[in-house]
């Protein structure tokens, strides 16, 4: 089988193929891969996700600088935040928004060993899994595998983070404000818990793209398993 396609494949070259139709040609020819080879690969590529998005995460302005995983003001008290603008108060809602995010860059220092310990516990048969997975397969083995283990440890370093920078006194300051308006329903919101929720789905985020990106760009497969596994 893969003698013939070869030989097919050197004709359609001498007979000017399209490019498509040599793509077709060599997805065709099979490439031996053991099982070893597969667990071992994407532990790689897990690694290389995670280490990159860790990376990213709890650089300065990693959250605050990215809008696509940037904290916004808590959504469940969204009225507090629009008030506070509306009587002026734009520049102490700005610098709570700034510490929250700040919290969450230097939590993300935490994640790393935590992802490592659970790609060590991974299967053979979950390797298998994400290779032939969705294009999130790997993060989505993560956030099963790791989620409750994330949330217990970066709870306290969160709430840690957000008392080093100040994020829950310029909440607790900017709800006490509110809460004085006239005619407006007191709020309560638990600070800790909704900026440890955001921090994780920030960093599951990152992860995602560095999956997608070693999936997609073969310029991303940086060791030779790597780019013999995701052949496949």
């Amino acid at each position: 089988m893969k003698k013939t396609l070869l030989l097919i494949l050197i004709s359609c070259i001498s007979w000017s193929c399209t490019d498509a139709q040599i793509k077709g040609l060599l997805n065709k020819i099979p490439i031996q891969v053991s099982e070893k080879e597969v667990a071992s690969g994407l532990k790689q590529a897990l690694e290389k996700g995670i280490e990159k998005g860790t990376q990213v995460a709890s650089a300065p302005n990693g959250f605050f600088g990215n809008p696509l995983i940037k904290i916004p003001f808590p959504e469940d008290v969204k009225q507090v935040e629009t008030r506070l603008r509306q009587a002026g108060l734009n520049k102490q809602v700005d610098e709570f928004i700034l510490t929250l995010n700040r919290a969450a860059e230097d939590a993300s220092k935490e994640a790393l060993p935590i992802f490592k310990e659970a790609i060590l516990q991974m299967s053979v048969q979950d390797a298998f899994g994400i290779l032939k997975g969705e294009n999130d397969a790997a993060t989505s083995y993560l956030k099963r595998t790791t989620s409750a283990s994330l949330e217990a440890k970066f709870e306290p370093v969160i709430d840690a983070a957000l008392d080093k920078v100040n994020a829950t006194k310029y909440y607790e300051d900017l709800v006490n404000t509110y809460n004085k308006i006239p005619l407006v329903k007191k709020v309560e919101s638990d600070l800790t818990e909704y900026a440890t929720q955001k921090a994780l789905d920030g960093l599951f985020t990152l992860v995602a793209q560095e999956e997608l990106n070693i999936r997609e760009n073969p310029g991303a497969r940086t060791t030779d398993l790597l780019k013999k596994v995701f052949a496949q």
